[in-house]
């Protein structure tokens, strides 16, 4: 399989999936690290994948995405950004509605 087969595999079959340096326990990155503690607040279940781990996958999302930046969060297949506008989707109310609205369940009170 191909990092792009494996990319695409990976973005299908997880409801929310996020491409980050490091792993959802130990963020190697600050941007990486402000998108788990949203999520984790959300109490949103999802798969970190770690780029540091592979040069293939650090460069595949990117060119999967044609974003140029690490970390990438989607949500059921759909790419929803990186960092800042993962963050300011947050604190707009608008990244828990897209989840909910995509059939995502998001922890009562966040």
């Amino acid at each position: 399989m191909g990092i792009e087969q494996f990319i695409d595999n990976e973005v299908k079959s997880n409801d929310v999936v996020l491409f980050m340096k490091g792993t959802p326990q130990f963020p190697q990155c600050g941007f990486s690290g402000q998108v788990v503690q949203i999520l984790d607040h959300l109490g949103v279940p999802y798969k970190g994948l770690n780029v540091l781990e592979s040069a293939d996958l650090r460069d595949g999302i990117k060119a999967y995405s044609n974003w140029p930046t690490i970390p990438q969060l989607y949500i059921k297949g759909e790419f929803v950004g990186g960092c800042d506008i993962v963050r300011e989707m947050f604190q707009a109310g608008e990244l828990q509605q897209t989840l909910k609205e995509k059939g995502v369940a998001v922890a009562a009170g966040a």
